[in-house]
């Protein structure tokens, strides 16, 4: 069997044709899926409704873009190049914190792009998604790391995990067309009553909605940070150790 019949499975290793129709680019294609991902979910995509979107005939949009797991794997790299990871500095941990919180606000701006990533094909394969590896391994390798693989897919399953629930919560927010405040204390009576039944409890259901609806991306920000820097103790002391 040839590697021609067998291909990689993978927008990336797929050589690119020649457009049939000039105003339709891969890139226009790309952006206009990322505008509705954004807008509408995974769940609305289709190649279908893009076509329809660009004013293009499924024929030209396949020309640049074979199935819709390509269209994921190239709109998670297209937003991948918004992640920031700085140059390594004196103080690893602050660099590692900017760039976790990098992908988080990402990942936040795009909430669907944490809970794909793990289905998107071979989107590890992106240029925007390697460079930002890259420099991620960066801040690790240049302070001696032991593992950095490990010690970075450490970091991002954290960072990955926590956007993914954050997300989700944000989009049901969206959905109910309040303030994330006032969803928060309409939920309030219901998280009494759950505490109300659950003695052990002692209330900490309701207080945590009551403190919550008070400044509730204060609250996400500060629960956001408390665990990743908790991930980072274990980081420095397993560089410790192996020192």
């Amino acid at each position: 069997m040839t590697a021609e019949s067998n291909p990689i499975p993978s927008v990336w290793a797929r050589r690119r044709r020649e457009a049939d129709q000039p105003s339709l680019s891969r890139a226009s294609i790309v952006r206009e899926a990322v505008a509705m991902l954004d807008a509408d979910g995974i769940e609305a995509l289709s190649m279908r409704k893009l076509g329809a979107r660009l004013n293009a005939g499924a024929t030209s949009l396949y020309r640049h873009v074979a199935t819709k797991d390509e269209l994921m794997e190239l709109a998670v790299d297209e937003v991948a190049a918004e992640i920031h990871v700085p140059r390594a500095g004196a103080d690893w941990r602050a660099d590692v914190t900017a760039a976790a919180g990098s992908f988080r606000v990402t990942a936040l701006r795009h909430p669907w792009l944490a809970s794909v990533l793990g289905q998107a094909g071979l989107a590890y394969l992106g240029p925007n998604l390697m460079a930002f590896s890259e420099r991620l391994a960066a801040l690790f390798a240049d302070v001696g790391f032991p593992e950095p693989d490990r010690a970075i897919d450490t970091v991002l399953s954290y960072t990955i995990g926590m956007s993914t629930t954050e997300a989700a919560w944000l989009t049901t927010v969206a959905r109910s067309g309040e303030t994330e405040a006032d969803f928060i204390a309409r939920l309030m009576p219901a998280a009494q009553e759950a505490a109300a039944g659950h003695e052990h409890l002692g209330g900490s259901y309701a207080a945590a909605a009551t403190v919550a609806a008070q400044d509730p991306a204060g609250i996400r920000d500060a629960k956001f940070a408390y665990g990743l820097e908790v991930v980072l103790d274990g980081l420095a002391l397993r560089m410790e150790r192996a020192g």
